[in-house]
């Protein structure tokens, strides 16, 4: 062998072992594997599983603006214009679990209004299973028979309480038949005033023990359906009971609904007023609370009938046995999907003041 071949080889053999040395030392990491987010379908639209678990999360709200004239619940409001917004949050959680779903619904509020008066606050936060409910919503004598009609003004004729802690459990026999029993807070805010009602006459306080108490029984089929609840308001220790008939005839809905308050001279949870204390104040001064309130009793009516598939009327009167009437009508208009435009006109009689109040609003809001 000589000199130019071994020099030759040598070289060739020390790019191999070079070439071999390297491939060695860049190895390439495995990619990760990839999740992507599942559409949980389970619980209704929109909710879709947190990846790495089992549980599914929704997330939405709202924004609404808004221009209201007057106040259909203050008779001495000369409101020229006051323009309003909302902006909410809702997170929802489903998890399946042997004694079913095991759910969350949180709602979170911003508004602000004209002259810069704002407010944030948690308005829902409450857990789900096997019926059970416990967190804080709305009072079930409004959640369990429903609301009153489709206007944005449906309580001023006062309907029930708002927005309070409770322990409920919901029964759904699954043929149309269901049960509610819910023992609420009396003392739900941290300043000493109620969420509910106008609050020149709630009287919930800090060292009050025991619940209040609603209980209801029920019955729907598809074209109709008929509850009744009551409930008691333990601090007051009198209460109320409502009784609602709901029916469809083709596109058509209607309801009537009738309340009746154990006590007609005094006012209680679930049978107050959302009225400030103006619409009871005689010409003399003397304030007489039940005149803002049902009296004995007190009756909701109204129809919403569908003009197209973007456009709906609604209608809704009220009248109480303390001779306050309401009626307030509306148009709810999808131009697009998730968008209402709604113009609203409110009218109220006073027969204990000898008044009358007419007040407007003019609402937009997108949902999502």
């Amino acid at each position: 062998m000589n000199i130019k071949s071994l020099l030759l080889g040598s070289a060739a053999a020390i790019v191999a072992a070079s070439a071999a040395h390297a491939a060695d030392a860049i190895v390439a990491a495995e990619p990760e594997p990839l999740e992507y987010v599942r559409i949980c379908d389970a619980y209704g639209t929109g909710y879709f599983f947190i990846p790495g678990t089992e549980t599914c999360l929704k997330v939405g709200g709202k924004v609404r603006t808004e221009g209201e004239w007057y106040d259909a619940y203050n008779p001495r409001s000369r409101v020229g214009t006051l323009w309003h917004e909302r902006v909410e949050l809702n997170v929802d959680t489903a998890t399946d679990t042997e004694y079913g779903p095991l759910k969350t619904n949180t709602i979170f509020r911003w508004e602000w209004n004209d002259g810069n008066a704002t407010s944030a606050k948690l308005l829902f936060a409450n857990i789900s299973l096997g019926g059970f409910t416990v967190g804080k919503l709305d009072s079930q004598y409004n959640l369990y028979v429903g609301y009153a009609g489709d206007v944005i003004n449906d309580d001023v004729i006062y309907d029930g309480p708002y927005e309070l802690n409770q322990l409920t459990y919901n029964y759904d026999a699954g043929n149309g038949f269901s049960a509610v029993i819910s023992l609420e807070d009396s003392y739900s805010t941290s300043d000493g005033e109620a969420s509910y009602g106008a609050g020149w006459w709630t009287d919930d306080k800090s060292d009050h023990y025991a619940p209040d108490v609603v209980a209801g029984l029920g019955y729907k089929t598809d074209n109709w359906g008929f509850k009744v609840v009551g409930g008691y308001d333990s601090i007051v220790e009198e209460g109320a009971i409502k009784a609602r008939l709901d029916a469809k005839f083709g596109g058509v809905e209607a309801f009537l609904m009738g309340g009746w308050n154990t006590d007609g001279d005094k006012l209680n949870k679930y049978a107050g007023t959302n009225q400030d204390v103006s619409a009871c104040t005689a010409s003399n001064g003397t304030v007489n609370a039940a005149k803002c309130g049902w009296g004995d009793w007190a009756v909701w009516g109204g129809v919403g009938v569908p003009i197209n598939e973007k456009l709906k009327w609604n209608l809704q009167l009220a009248y109480t046995d303390s001779k306050i009437f309401e009626a307030t009508t509306n148009l709810k208009f999808n131009p697009v999907k998730d968008l209402l435009v709604e113009p609203e006109l409110t009218y109220v009689h006073y027969d204990f003041i000898k008044d009358d109040t007419l007040a407007g609003i003019l609402r937009f809001e997108r949902n999502f």
